[in-house]
């Protein structure tokens, strides 16, 4: 009986550690969001419209609030030192010197039952997109009929003459497919802007999910949030499954070191186990592109790139340009190689396509978009143009192909009501000579997600960058994505030049998700010494980097 009133009294012990865990717990989120409110008409992913936190960040607050407040900055400066020795960093726009990445120590939480609207909306964009880059390089049946003007295609400066006609090797324009979307103001998401050039991001999205899982592995297996390897996975599969060889050798395009996004690149090429290669690296030889390596010429089958398409091949595009492959567009042409994305297809980057997706969706897929975009309308068109002037003060004013405005210093929109009386009349005036060059958009101020700053819970705008990979099973959806913060509490855009912040996004489900990964187990790490596919260029910078450490080695002793 003693032994039984002990173990009693221990599950009593128990259960009222826990209840003065939950309170202490309650007490610190009270302190946390004591200050926290909505902005005014903003939608907002912690307050839904009621004023009430929602579910998914009730019950993730729940558990952080358990953690001890010097446990908290502990793990927070545990993510930050990752950061630092993993030497993950970006250039901004216009800078020569690289930036530390900074990461906001509270996701973006998503539902399950939210994310499969943006999931199907994502889906049937991507779909769309493609579609219209097969008639834009193919049979031209839109701008034959009248559904898409020709001058908002040639306009452009991504809109390649050389790829017209040219059937995409393996099939497909877009391998990978990412839309900037934020909260509307009903509630629903709203796509900002398409990207199908070569969207980045995914590689920092994947190191902020290493990062904050690290950091709070527990709270993260409590969230049940999906892993984002299987979506790396099904990209890489499918790449491979799009050469014309059973073991294709599948190689990430980079401009180089002085790349804004270089980390990213090298990050992709290590995690997906493909080669990092230049355009110095490589070569055109019997109708098919080459890696110079130590052992000689070896075919590479696939080649992701993140260079620009004009900058490709200096033969038939940017002569100027030493980033691509002399021959590259005419190997694509005889079917030598694949490249994703297909040289291109950044011309529906452009805002002017914005404003005839809703139709072009209804007549190619028979359906309306689910996820609306800004209302755009591009001032080539008399009646848009008309439409613009005559609103000018209650439309932002965006480059077209562009970003920032031409005949303007700034590298955003630019509204007229904070111009001057010049300032306008000279807006105005270039629009109606040169309509073609400029779009007016509605106003949107970016919804808000909460972050940490100084101990305290605070709204900030932000943007979410989801992508989608084309499979042979169709779209693949990264569960997840990259999300940028903006510093200002009231943003209209947000870019990483402007000091913003990133942070994971977590998909929050309610079952057991799949723990699966394509990072190598520490205690398995295998050493493979394979002969003949060590770039040149990359073979030449070790040798002298062996002869320099031998040098410096010799300096010390002596």
């Amino acid at each position: 009986m003693a032994e039984g009133a002990a173990e009693e009294d221990d599950k009593a012990g128990q259960a009222q550690g826990q209840r003065d865990g939950q309170r202490e717990g309650q007490r610190r989120f009270a302190q946390w969001v004591r200050d926290y409110r909505r902005l005014p008409d903003i939608p907002d992913e912690f307050l839904g419209p009621d004023g009430k936190p929602r579910a998914v960040w009730s019950r993730f607050f729940d558990a952080f609030g358990a953690l001890a407040p010097d446990e908290v900055e502990r793990r927070f400066g545990m993510a930050d030192r990752h950061l630092r020795e993993a030497g993950v960093t970006y250039r901004a726009p216009r800078e020569s010197a690289d930036r530390p990445w900074s990461i906001s120590h509270l996701p973006l939480l998503i539902d399950e039952a939210d994310w499969k609207q943006l999931s199907d909306g994502i889906t049937q964009r991507a779909e769309l997109l493609e579609l219209v880059l097969r008639d834009i390089y193919g049979e031209g049946r839109l701008v034959a009929e009248g559904a898409l003007p020709a001058a908002a295609i040639a306009g452009s400066p991504e809109y390649l003459r050389p790829a017209c006609g040219v059937p995409p090797p393996g099939g497909r324009y877009l391998s990978l497919y990412a839309a900037d979307v934020g909260r509307g103001p009903d509630g629903r998401w709203w796509v900002l802007g398409d990207r199908t050039q070569a969207p980045s991001g995914a590689g920092y999205a994947l190191e902020n999910r290493l990062v904050l899982s690290r950091a709070f592995s527990d709270l993260y297996k409590s969230m049940n949030v999906p892993r984002v390897a299987p979506f790396f996975e099904a990209f890489r599969d499918s790449l491979r499954a799009r050469a014309d060889r059973d073991e294709p050798r599948i190689g990430v395009l980079t401009p180089g070191s002085f790349s804004e996004t270089y980390f990213e690149h090298a990050t992709l090429a290590r995690y997906l186990g493909f080669l990092l290669v230049e355009g110095d690296d490589l070569a055109v030889s019997d109708n098919h592109i080459h890696i110079r390596t130590v052992a000689g010429l070896k075919r590479l089958d696939v080649l992701l790139r993140r260079v620009d398409s004009n900058s490709l091949d200096p033969l038939e595009l940017d002569a100027s340009s030493r980033l691509g492959v002399p021959g590259l567009i005419d190997v694509l042409r005889k079917d030598g190689v694949v490249v994703a994305n297909m040289p291109g297809s950044g011309v529906l980057e452009a805002r002017a396509m914005l404003g005839f997706l809703p139709a072009l969706s209804r007549r190619l897929l028979g359906e309306e978009l689910k996820m609306p975009h800004i209302a755009t309308w591009w001032c080539g068109q008399r009646s848009a143009r008309d439409e613009v002037l005559s609103r000018l003060d209650e439309v932002a004013i965006e480059g077209a192909y562009r970003r920032g405005v031409p005949g303007f210093d700034s590298n955003g929109p630019v509204l007229a009501s904070e111009l001057d009386a010049a300032g306008r009349r000279r807006l105005s005036d270039a629009i109606a000579a040169r309509g073609m060059d400029y779009v007016g958009q509605e106003v949107v101020r970016l919804s808000t997600m909460p972050v940490w700053e100084q101990g305290q819970i605070t709204p900030r705008p932000f943007v979410l960058r989801v992508f989608a990979a084309a499979t042979p099973d169709g779209w693949a959806i990264m569960p997840g994505g990259f999300c940028r913060i903006a510093e200002q509490p009231d943003a209209r855009a947000v870019s990483m030049g402007d000091g913003a912040r990133s942070a994971d996004v977590w998909v929050v489900s309610d079952k057991q998700v799949s723990t699966a990964t394509l990072l190598p187990a520490v205690d398995k790490v295998r050493i493979r010494r394979i002969a003949g596919v060590l770039p040149s260029r990359a073979a030449d910078n070790l040798f002298w980097l062996g002869r320099y450490l031998e040098r410096a080695e010799a300096t010390l002793r002596l």
